[in-house]
């Protein structure tokens, strides 16, 4: 062995630690240094919609003071595990079998495989947070019932998704004018609208306590017609394509 991995094996070896469990922490660790400096130099400027989404859902994080979370839809995002660097508890699911063909590996948190529309899970959260998922997810109805029973009486549901306040779209992907429109994208990007969060509503006797609508696009609908320079905060009657909701459970439960 060279000298300088000698060095890195009594810099990291603790006391109980096998030969083979700080071999193990060395190449690991190694193994991340590469990923991260890989990332910091092919990184590029791709501005999207998570700051605006990420704000507001640590503004509710804030103003709701959970004990404990549940992400769904994590994938490879860090939101989990910056979430619970806040002292917040946090459970992260996805659907990794079904939804990742390829598989999936989220080096910042663990993150349990389960398919929210027959969720496994049997706890019940204090605030959960469902972050551009849910216009994935065929079934929606399903999916947000799945949510609302996962939540402690009062708890709160964080959701962000694209939005029409008048008009449901099945895949906005599919729309000769979206900028997705010519790519071979695997999975369907619904944009809902007042009718479906009615429904939601009503299905779960929640109350919507926030609601933000934000324009991105100069189309109807998220990802159509030309990419607007700065996101722009509106109001219901004005054209946007996202919304940010804060819905509450009610007190006794169901």
């Amino acid at each position: 062995m060279g000298a300088s991995f000698i060095r890195s094996l009594r810099g990291i070896c603790t006391e109980g630690d096998s030969m083979f469990r700080t071999i193990q922490k060395i190449v690991g660790r190694r193994w991340l240094q590469k990923l991260c400096v890989k990332e910091f130099q092919n990184q590029l400027h791709n501005s999207n919609e998570r700051a605006v989404e990420y704000r507001f859902l640590f503004e509710q994080l804030v103003e709701t003071a959970p004990a404990t979370v549940l992400d769904i839809g994590s994938g490879t995002t860090a939101i989990p595990a910056v979430i619970a660097s806040c002292g917040i508890v946090v459970t992260a699911v996805d659907n990794i079998k079904d939804f990742w063909p390829k598989g999936m590996f989220n080096r910042h948190f663990h993150v349990v495989n389960d398919d929210i529309t027959a969720t496994k899970l049997a706890e019940r959260f204090d605030l959960i947070s469902c972050i551009s998922v849910l216009e994935h997810i065929q079934n929606h109805e399903t999916a947000v019932d799945a949510m609302f029973r996962l939540l402690k009486p009062s708890g709160h549901l964080v959701l962000t998704c694209p939005y029409n306040e008048r008009k449901y779209c099945p895949n906005v992907y599919k729309l000769p004018d979206s900028d997705a429109y010519h790519h071979a994208v695997p999975y369907i990007c619904q944009s809902f609208s007042g009718k479906e969060l009615e429904k939601w509503v009503a299905r779960n006797k929640a109350t919507v306590l926030k609601q933000e609508y934000w324009k991105y696009y100069s189309g109807e609908f998220w990802s159509c017609n030309a990419r607007l320079h700065k996101p722009q905060k509106v109001d219901s009657n004005a054209c946007h394509q996202i919304t940010c909701l804060l819905m509450k459970k009610p007190d006794h439960g169901f």
